[in-house]
């Protein structure tokens, strides 16, 4: 495995922002108080305390109707709010900051639990030295969508129910470049809510080193 990958800092992923670097020491001394009090294992301590200040105090676009629409980690911190990718490049900034490697995983949903159209959903995975990867997803709960950190138990927001639906096993070191570029291309959050980014698999290019393209939608 090439942790490098899962630990390096990025455009998006910019955990070598003073403010991030900041949090996230603040956030390990908490989680270290919080460890040595309950003789736990400190590096998934840590990574339960990022996962949910990121869960519980960055405001989901949608629900709160927040504007502007952030994608850079360091943003969304100043900010404050972010769409569920933007709340995952957050996390995964305070986690690598941490030296914990985190990368990123996506489901495909239906927008309104009948089918088309469709969206992708984007959260982590982190590596847990006990269990190994682990996937956590900090959206923001609300009335219906509960999620937590319980490993080895996964506790995500959505479940894949629907003909359509997809719940990709793949971890990446980075964002998917659909993504970004949706994010980076929107005024304001209703303009992503209208059209969110979705990935047809039989729209993916794959490539000789087993990677792939994704086409955007």
């Amino acid at each position: 495995m090439n942790w490098e990958a899962y630990l390096q800092a990025s455009e998006v992923v910019d955990w070598q922002h003073p403010t991030l670097l900041q949090l996230a020491q603040q956030l390990r001394a908490q989680a270290m108080r919080q460890a040595s009090q309950e003789r736990r294992v400190t590096q998934t301590v840590i990574a339960q305390t990022c996962f949910e200040w990121v869960r519980d105090q960055i405001c989901h676009s949608v629900d709160h109707q927040m504007n502007p629409v952030t994608w850079r980690a360091s943003d969304v911190l100043k900010y404050k709010t972010g769409f569920c990718f933007a709340k995952s490049h957050l996390l995964a900034a305070l986690l690598r900051a941490n030296q914990i490697p985190t990368g990123f995983c996506y489901q495909r949903l239906s927008l309104d639990d009948q089918g088309e159209p469709y969206s992708l959903h984007g959260f982590n995975a982190v590596y847990l030295p006990e269990v190994g990867w682990y996937r956590i997803d900090a959206r923001g709960n609300r009335i219906g969508i509960g999620a937590q950190f319980t490993p080895p138990i996964e506790q995500l927001a959505y479940a894949v129910q629907l003909p359509g639906e997809i719940d990709f096993p793949q971890i990446w070191s980075e964002p998917l470049p659909i993504v970004i570029e949706k994010l980076q291309t929107s005024q304001a959050w209703q303009a992503v809510l209208r059209h969110p980014p979705d990935w047809d698999p039989e729209a993916t290019v794959a490539l000789s080193d087993g990677s792939s393209v994704i086409r955007a939608q």
